[in-house]
């Protein structure tokens, strides 16, 4: 049997009045990558940031590595966000940082590494992540929007984590510079072994990388499994997704 390193039961989000999700239940199994689809406002990223603990839902239950998040004290938080790495949509990079900076401030924080040792991690990441080596001495101001999602990720990286979370990783990269990183995400995670769990609308990432997938629609998961068991659903919200004129559009990009 697959081992689950995520396992979300019955959980409940509101703020004030609005209800986000209503008793969602999803897992997420070891070396896969699983996706969160829905329209805009359906909790994506909501959901995201309860896995990585930057929000709590009212009720229910969320397991992480064997952790329960919404019972952990301080010290195992901190022991278990080493564990895991994060790509925010917009790279959430220190403009005052230059990237080898940006790449290395998690080690420098989380690690008492020798600075001569971390400079060797990072340069690595500059590499494992197709950035030229002298990336490193660059500033977030004079990076491409793709380079700047490289960066991101060989930041979240830098700790070797057991799992990387993915917050729209291909917004506002063209076409190629899509295809690229969407490749690039399926290398390393054969490479490296983690396990990933991406937020995304972008229907060519659920069809080309992702293994398995959620769709969140009206505060709840109306589906869950790979491609063909969700597309094969015969459901009014999965046939506008995937069988609607844009949708068929996109996927046959």
């Amino acid at each position: 049997m697959k081992k689950t390193v995520i396992s979300i039961e019955d959980v409940v989000t509101s703020f004030d009045e609005t209800i986000v999700h209503d008793h969602i239940t999803l897992s997420v199994n070891e070396g896969e990558i699983y996706g969160l689809l829905g329209f805009s406002g359906s909790g994506k990223s909501t959901l995201l940031k309860e896995m990585i603990m930057l929000l709590r839902p009212q009720s229910g239950s969320i397991q992480v590595l064997g952790n329960d998040v919404l019972n952990i004290n301080s010290s195992d938080a901190v022991e278990l966000k080493k564990r895991f790495g994060v790509l925010f949509q917009s790279g959430a990079l220190f403009s005052s940082l230059n990237v080898a900076e940006n790449i290395g401030i998690t080690l420098k924080e989380y690690t008492d590494l020798p600075k001569e040792l971390i400079d060797v991690i990072v340069k690595a990441r500059i590499n494992m992540v197709g950035l030229p080596e002298h990336a490193g001495s660059l500033y977030p101001s004079e990076l491409s929007g793709g380079m700047i999602k490289r960066v991101a990720l060989a930041r979240a990286l830098s700790m070797d984590p057991e799992i990387l979370f993915l917050d729209e990783p291909t917004s506002g990269l063209d076409p190629v510079g899509a295809e690229e990183f969407e490749q690039l995400i399926v290398g390393l995670r054969d490479l490296l072994g983690f396990t990933v769990v991406m937020v995304t609308h972008d229907l060519n990432l659920i069809m080309n990388i992702v293994d398995r997938f959620s769709v969140l629609f009206e505060q709840k998961v109306i589906a869950e499994g790979s491609y063909d068991e969700v597309t094969g659903l015969d459901h009014p919200v999965i046939n506008k997704f995937f069988k609607g004129a844009k949708g068929t559009m996109r996927l046959s990009k």
